[in-house]
C-alpha cells in the first residue's frame, strides 16, 4: 500500500509540475514565479479565514463546554436527589422495623409476665396445699 501512495503522489506532483509549465508556456522560471504566487495566495486566504474562525471556533468550544458542564451539574444534581429519596425511603423503613421491633418486644413481655404470674400462682397454691397436708399429719390446723 506504501508503494501505491508514493505512485500517486508521484503522479500528483508530475501533474502540477506539469500544469505550471504548460500555463507559463514552458519556461520553468515562470512556471516557478505562478507557483509561489499561487501558494502565497493559498496561504494569505487561509490566514484571513482562520484568524476570524480561529475566535469563532473558540466561542463555539466555550459554549459546547458551558453546555457540557451544565448537562454535568444537572446529572449530579439528579443523582443526589435520588440517593435523598432513597435515603429517606430507607429511613422509614428502619422506623417502620423499629416500631415493629418494639410492639412484639412488649408483646413477649406481656406473655412472660403472665407466664411468670401463672407459675407464681400454681407454687403458691401447691405450697399452700402441701403445707395443710403436712400440717394434718402432725394434728396442726
Amino acid at each position: 500500500m506504501s508503494a501505491r501512495v508514493w505512485q500517486f503522489g508521484g503522479v500528483a506532483a508530475a501533474g502540477g509540475v506539469a500544469y505550471y509549465l504548460y500555463n507559463a508556456g514552458g519556461n520553468p522560471k515562470v512556471a516557478e514565479k505562478k507557483f509561489e504566487a499561487d501558494a502565497a495566495k493559498l496561504s494569505s486566504n487561509m490566514t484571513s479565514g482562520m484568524s476570524g474562525k480561529g475566535t469563532e471556533a473558540q466561542k463555539h468550544g466555550e459554549a459546547l463546554a458551558a453546555d457540557a458542564g451544565a448537562r454535568i451539574d444537572n446529572a449530579f444534581k439528579d443523582a443526589k436527589a435520588g440517593v435523598s429519596k432513597i435515603d429517606s425511603k430507607l429511613e422509614g423503613y428502619r422506623k417502620e422495623a423499629e416500631s415493629a421491633i418494639d410492639s412484639k418486644t412488649a408483646e413477649a413481655q406481656a406473655r412472660g409476665k403472665a407466664a411468670v404470674d401463672s407459675f407464681d400462682k400454681n407454687v403458691t397454691e401447691g405450697a399452700s396445699k402441701a403445707k395443710s397436708s403436712v400440717s394434718g399429719w402432725f394434728g396442726g390446723k
